[in-house]
C-alpha cells in the first residue's frame, strides 16, 4: 500500500503549485488593472516598480542556483558518459535536433508573417521611439567578433558571476572530458561535485516556494501600466498572427514528441506543467532550470542525459525565441515598407540561427538580437519601439515555448540512449 500512497501525494503536491501559479497569475492580473483603473499614472508606475520587486527576488534566488547547477550536473554528466567517444555520440546527437528544431522555428515564424502581414498598413504615430534606445544601444556592441568572444570565457568566476551560462557550459565541458580521461583519480571530485549537484536541487525546493509570490509581483508590474483595452485595439493583428506562429511551433513540437515518445508523451507535460506555468509567468526560461532538471530526472531520463542536454538546450535550443525573431524582424520591415524577397529573408534566417545562440539569461536578448539584424538588412532600428509595448506578454510564451522544446528534445535523446 506504501507505494501507491506516495505517488498521489508527490501528484498532488505538483498540482498544488500549479493551482498556486495560476491563481496568482489571476489576482496580479486583476490587481494591476485595478491600479491602472484608478487613473493616477504616477502612483501607476511608482506601484509597478514597487510590486515587480517580488518577481525580481524570485528570478535572483533562482539564478544564484544556475551557475553551480549547470556546472557541477554537466561535469558530473561528462564524467559519467566516461570517454571522448560517448560525449561525442550524444553531443552530436544534440547538435543535431538544436540545428534542426532552430531552423524550423525560424521557418514556422517567417511563413506566418508573410501569409499574415502583420506590419502592412500599421499605423506609426502613436509610437514612442525613444522608448527602443535602451535596446538599440545594446545592438552597438553586437558583432561577429564580439559574439564569438562571449562564447568563450576568460574567466570560469567572471561567468558564474555573470551567468553566462554557454561559457560555462564551454568550461565545464573541458573540465568533463579531463576528468573523465583521469578515470579513477579524478572520481573524489566527481563525487563531490555529484552530491554538490543534490544539495542545489534540494535547494531549489525551497526557492520553488516563493514561485507564486513571485509570478503575482511579475504580472501586477505589467498590468500596473499597461492599457489592455489598447493593446487588444493597437495590436490585435500583431499578437494574433504571433500566437498563431506559436501555435503551430507547439503542435510540431507535440507531434515530434509523440512520433518519438508514443504515449509517455502525457506523462512528461503532467511533470513540465509546473515549469511551464512559472516560465509563463515570469517571462523567464531561465527561472525553471533547475526545476526543470529535477523534473526531467523524474521522468525517468538518466542523470547523465539530462545534465549535458539541459545546459546545452538553454544555448542552443530556444523555439520559442527563434521564432518570434524572424516574425518581428519581417514585421518591422513590413510596418516601414521595406522590400525583403525570398533570398533575402532566407540570409536573414541563416544570419539569425548563427547570431542567436547563447543569449539565454540576457535580458531583452531577443529584441537585442532583433535590432541587430535590422541594421545590418538596412531595417529602421527604431522599429523595435513598435514591439516593445507587446513584447512582454510575446514573451510569456517564448518563455514558455523554450521549457516545452528544451524538455522534448531532451526526451528523445534520453530515449535513444536508453535504447
Amino acid at each position: 500500500m506504501m507505494p501507491s500512497s506516495k505517488s498521489p501525494s508527490k501528484t498532488s503536491v505538483l498540482g498544488s503549485l500549479t493551482i498556486q501559479i495560476i491563481i496568482a497569475m489571476i489576482l496580479g492580473a486583476v490587481l494591476g488593472v485595478f491600479i491602472f483603473n484608478l487613473g493616477d499614472v504616477t502612483y501607476a508606475k511608482s506601484f509597478s516598480v514597487n510590486i515587480k520587486i517580488l518577481a525580481t527576488i524570485f528570478i535572483r534566488l533562482v539564478q544564484m542556483l544556475i551557475a553551480p547547477l549547470v556546472f557541477t550536473t554537466l561535469v558530473v554528466g561528462i564524467a559519467k558518459l566516461g570517454d571522448i567517444n560517448s560525449v561525442g555520440r550524444i553531443g552530436g546527437k544534440a547538435l543535431i535536433w538544436f540545428i534542426s528544431a532552430s531552423f524550423i522555428s525560424l521557418c514556422i515564424g517567417m511563413f506566418w508573417v508573410n501569409v499574415l502581414e502583420p506590419g502592412v498598413g500599421l499605423n506609426l504615430s502613436a509610437i514612442d521611439v525613444k522608448s527602443a534606445s535602451e535596446v538599440t544601444e545594446k545592438t552597438q556592441s553586437f558583432s561577429t567578433q564580439n559574439f564569438i568572444e562571449h562564447i568563450f570565457p576568460k574567466s570560469i568566476f567572471e561567468a558564474m558571476a555573470g551567468n553566462e551560462i554557454l561559457q560555462i557550459v564551454v568550461f565545464s565541458i573541458f573540465f568533463g572530458l579531463a576528468a573523465a580521461s583521469l578515470g579513477e583519480r579524478a572520481k573524489p571530485v566527481v563525487n563531490a561535485l555529484d552530491k554538490t549537484s543534490h544539495i542545489i536541487l534540494k535547494m531549489v525546493n525551497y526557492v520553488m516556494k516563493f514561485a507564486p509570490i513571485g509570478v503575482f509581483g511579475a504580472i501586477a508590474a505589467v498590468f500596473a501600466v499597461r492599457d489592455v483595452n489598447e493593446l487588444t485595439i493597437t495590436y490585435t493583428k500583431f499578437f494574433g498572427a504571433f500566437l498563431v506562429g506559436i501555435g503551430t511551433l507547439w503542435i510540431v513540437l507535440l507531434i515530434v514528441g509523440i512520433l518519438f515518445l508514443k504515449k509517455r508523451i502525457i506523462d512528461l507535460l503532467k511533470r513540465i506543467t509546473s515549469p511551464l506555468v512559472i516560465a509563463f509567468g515570469t517571462t523567464s526560461s531561465e527561472a525553471v532550470f533547475p526545476k526543470l532538471t529535477e523534473e526531467l530526472e523524474k521522468f525517468g531520463i538518466k542523470n547523465k542525459i539530462v545534465s549535458f542536454m539541459l545546459p546545452l538546450g538553454y544555448s542552443f535550443n530556444l523555439d520559442g525565441s527563434m521564432m518570434y525573431m524572424t516574425f518581428a524582424s519581417i514585421f518591422i520591415a513590413q510596418v516601414y515598407g521595406v522590400p525583403l524577397d525570398f533570398k533575402t529573408q532566407m540570409t536573414m534566417l541563416i544570419v539569425l540561427m548563427l547570431t542567436s545562440k547563447g543569449i539565454a539569461g540576457v535580458p531583452r536578448a531577443s529584441l537585442v538580437v532583433v535590432a541587430a539584424t535590422c541594421g545590418m538588412f538596412n531595417i529602421p532600428v527604431e522599429g523595435i519601439a513598435l514591439i516593445l509595448p507587446i513584447d512582454h506578454f510575446c514573451d510569456m510564451f517564448r518563455s514558455a515555448t523554450n521549457v516545452m522544446g528544451n524538455s522534448i528534445a531532451t526526451s528523445v535523446v534520453g530515449k535513444w540512449e536508453k535504447n
